[in-house]
């Protein structure tokens, strides 16, 4: 087994987080009605959701919060999925996709609501709008013709076309042809939010563990006993809340073959002159791209972070840094001699639809995870989605059920087919298509 806890990625976050929480490990056996695996947003929001209805919960975090993709990811608030609204409708029909659409937009809401009732002021969230940046007048057509899709058929009016010039004037890049601007979207700390959540849960009286990998599940009668190095809780139902780190013990044994771990990667530079500062993001929003190996930035403090595929496998590598820092070049080339001050990567969760999933595995697990690469706010409310299907409740969640959360075909031959895959998609982008 790995050694828990594991170090801190070594993150912009990281160096100006708050002070974190002393959560000690699990040294005993105890008893709750719920347990929860996973210490991120998804498992704080459950016990948030759990202490509300007055269920007595305990957290096992493997390692400390905060330290998977709760504490790496790079703040994008947004209300989305990887498949577009039009494409669930043409699919599934206009009823399911309203209702997805209706659960990513409660997700924004959801994390903003988390953040004002517990006073989480530290996540400096601001909702300013993401803008999908087009790398080609096709890319544009098709994301122009899906936001009147959008008006049209969802009643979305949050949504709206700029031109290139517009964009230019937004980015201070001329690699763009026009863009999609979403209102309801934003930006924060990411790591500060996760410590921030886990302050509001001790705060509820819920005991939270760090250095507690919950290594296996063994059923007894009347509830489940999950195991940890130091100790056990027993209790009457389990949430599994672990997402792209779900195969680092053994208790993610039944949900990880569902899920295909990809590398995300992170820039952040040193602060930017005066002048990069008003040419280069003079505004707080998100921006992403219409490729499809996407890249996202935005200025956090005066600096430029800028995020892409990772390397393949589990360790970080220079290469893919050095692709990551040439992409972020190519896009802003008055960058050129900025120095990155930090750079870091996490995993992502895949999913075989595209889609995250929250829902029982049987009568005592529940989970919450796959989020594709868009969870900051997706997690925070799946999270207290699993915590209704853990007390017995059945939420209308669409799509998001377990039954569309299937295992991966041929999962142990999923790093070559992601190679094989994300070399195609990068070929598809580097012509145009």
């Amino acid at each position: 087994m790995d050694a828990f806890p594991k170090p801190p990625a070594a993150s912009l976050w990281a160096a100006g987080a708050v002070p974190a929480g002393r959560f000690g490990p699990l040294d005993r056996d105890v008893q709750a009605d719920v347990a929860i695996v996973g210490g991120g947003y998804t498992g704080l929001s459950a016990a948030l959701t759990l202490a509300e209805r007055g269920e007595r919960a305990v957290v096992l975090e493997a390692n400390a919060i905060g330290w998977g993709a709760s504490g790496r990811n790079g703040g994008v608030v947004s209300a989305k999925y990887r498949p577009s609204f039009q494409a669930i409708a043409s699919r599934h029909g206009i009823a399911v996709a309203k209702r997805m659409h209706a659960i990513a937009y409660d997700s924004v809401e959801t994390l903003e609501r988390l953040i004002a009732e517990h006073g989480i002021a530290q996540a400096n969230y601001a909702r300013v709008g993401q803008l999908k940046c087009a790398h080609t007048p096709a890319t544009l057509a098709a994301a122009a013709a899906d936001m009147e899709w959008m008006r049209r058929e969802m009643g979305d009016a949050s949504v709206s076309v700029l031109s290139r010039e517009a964009v230019a004037a937004e980015t201070g890049s001329q690699d763009f042809v026009g863009g999609v601007l979403s209102a309801k979207a934003g930006g924060l700390h990411p790591l500060n939010y996760a410590r921030g959540l886990a302050q509001a849960v001790s705060a509820k009286g819920i005991a939270i563990h760090e250095a507690s990998p919950a290594l296996r599940f063994h059923r007894e009668a009347g509830g489940i006993r999950v195991e940890t190095p130091g100790g056990s809780v027993r209790a009457r139902q389990v949430i599994v809340a672990t997402n792209g780190y779900t195969d680092l013990t053994g208790a993610g044994a039944a949900l990880r073959t569902r899920l295909i771990p990809f590398r995300s990667a992170i820039l952040a530079t040193e602060p930017l002159s005066d002048n990069l500062r008003a040419a280069i993001l003079p505004s707080r929003r998100i921006y992403v791209e219409t490729r499809r190996m996407m890249r996202w930035f935005r200025m956090v403090d005066g600096r430029m972070v800028f995020g892409g595929r990772g390397a393949f496998g589990r360790d970080d590598s220079e290469a893919a840094f050095a692709t990551l820092r040439r992409a972020m070049v190519r896009t802003f080339p008055a960058l050129a001699d900025t120095p990155v001050a930090y750079r870091w990567s996490g995993l992502v969760g895949m999913t075989l639809d595209a889609l995250p999933h929250v829902g029982r595995l049987d009568d005592r697990v529940s989970f919450a995870m796959g989020y594709n690469g868009a969870g900051v706010a997706m997690s925070s409310h799946l999270g207290g989605l699993a915590a209704a299907f853990a007390l017995g409740e059945t939420p209308d969640v669409a799509l998001l059920g377990a039954g569309g959360f299937q295992p991966v075909p041929f999962y142990g031959l999923r790093e070559p087919v992601i190679r094989l895959v994300a070399g195609w998609y990068q070929f598809l982008d580097a012509i145009g298509r």
